[in-house]
């Protein structure tokens, strides 16, 4: 990354576990090179912005994103809705345009471009997302990606649309203040030959699966919950695969293929935003909004029934280890060498025995600031970039210790995307590769 003389390379680094495409038993590990003092690989601007992740499938990389029409001008947060400054609402209403790029992954190249749908919002939003806030998803043949109220779409990878659906009105309000609409975030799975997607919103909330060829409704379950902004994870276990909830009142698991509830946890924060994931045999589900409950659980797969803890208690056969304070509000955490490490909103970084729960540090990155983007890991070393822009490079570990700090020089909310010997990185308005020399 720019502008920093001590920036940190890596080579040949075993990625660290996190929630996102490719899963197999809940897990993703990789081999990638990366180089900090970096040569650009490809760098390319965007009309407007979203805060949604890539997909990766060979040499190219999906986007979703977003783009208003009418006048060119691009849209941007303001200063009343600065991210991290703002908890209500834009009242930006105006026509846009969804759209779905795909980028040659050595170059930045545009491959191709689709526009998904050219509308009016159906809801208002937070001014730190967009209606393409959720990542598209792909299984290598198929990609999805999801526009909150605008739709759910299944291209093949030349950009053909397979089909889409509508999934209706998604209002993902603050439970607390229902006139405060702040739209979905939730990014669709996939797990097998289905499309899976978690909606929980002011009335009727669901999960609902579709057939990956056709688009056609296999399972829906209802779900009595107010909103939540988590994307569901599945973990394919020896006995059984578990999909995985994590909503605002309680977690929940269901069997992926059929949508019957098999577990609930509870208690969990008022507002849930982190992505469950899994880890050397444990799932991992943290929420942290507010000064209340702030829970991170280490769940046992297999679970049935209620599961929730007595009280008193922070472990069970169901329950490997939790604690109710020091999960994080919006940032999905990273299991890597045994360690899992926690970013909360204020740039606090802990970390953790991975196993057992105990705490070994917890230390501010840099001044202070927000963070909305998730850590990552590799090579011996955890990444966090803070929504001003810098990328904070921290040595792997039981010990804090802080390598180097390198300026994006831009607002930056969407976690790193890593791919075969690069970073991806999304800021407001760029998307930029990173690789070896």
């Amino acid at each position: 990354m720019p502008g920093d003389p001590g920036c940190v390379s890596i080579e040949c680094a075993e990625l660290a576990v996190f929630p996102r495409s490719e899963r197999r038993g809940g897990r993703r590990r990789r081999e990638v090179a990366i180089e900090l003092e970096h040569r650009e690989i490809g760098k390319r601007s965007l009309e407007n912005f979203d805060s949604g992740l890539g997909a990766f499938q060979s040499n190219c990389l999906g986007r979703s994103h977003l783009c208003h029409n009418g006048g060119g001008q691009r849209s941007k947060p303001h200063d009343a809705d600065r991210p991290g400054k703002s908890h209500g609402l834009s009242n930006d209403m105006s026509r846009q345009s969804w759209r779905v790029y795909c980028l040659d992954r050595a170059t930045g190249k545009i491959l191709w471009e689709k526009i998904a749908q050219e509308a009016e919002p159906r809801v208002k939003r937070h001014p730190k997302t967009t209606h393409a806030s959720a990542s598209p998803v792909t299984n290598g043949k198929y990609l999805v990606a999801l526009f909150a109220s605008g739709g759910l779409y299944c291209y093949d990878l030349n950009g053909n649309l397979r089909w889409s659906q509508d999934l209706g009105v998604l209002n993902a309000n603050w439970a607390d203040y229902p006139d405060v609409q702040w739209g979905p975030a939730s990014s669709p799975i996939i797990y097998k030959n289905l499309a899976i997607v978690q909606c929980d919103i002011e009335k009727d909330s669901f999960i609902a699966a579709f057939d990956l060829e056709t688009g056609k409704k296999v399972w829906q379950t209802p779900r009595k919950t107010i909103p939540s902004w988590s994307t569901p994870m599945v973990y394919e276990g020896k006995q059984r695969a578990e999909l995985i909830i994590s909503g605002s009142e309680d977690i929940r698991g269901y069997d992926p293929l059929k949508g019957q509830e098999l577990w609930t946890l509870r208690p969990t924060s008022r507002i849930s935003i982190p992505t469950p994931f899994a880890a050397d045999g444990l799932i991992y589900v943290t929420s942290g909004y507010g000064r209340g409950i702030q829970p991170i659980y280490a769940i046992v797969p297999g679970a049935s029934g209620e599961i929730t803890l007595k009280e008193e208690t922070s472990r069970s056969e169901q329950i490997a280890w939790s604690t109710q304070k020091g999960g994080p509000y919006i940032t999905t955490p990273v299991v890597y060498q045994g360690y899992l490490y926690v970013c909360g909103y204020n740039g606090v970084l802990a970390c953790y025995d991975a196993k057992t729960g105990e705490r070994m540090y917890e230390q501010r990155l840099g001044q202070g600031g927000f963070f909305s983007s998730s850590p990552v890991a590799g090579d011996g070393k955890v990444y966090a970039i803070s929504e001003d822009g810098e990328a904070y490079v921290v040595k792997a570990g039981p010990k804090f210790e802080l390598l180097a700090t390198n300026p994006m020089n831009e607002i930056c909310m969407a976690t790193p995307a890593l791919s075969r010997g690069m970073i991806v990185i999304r800021t407001l308005s760029q998307v930029i590769g990173i690789g070896a020399k």
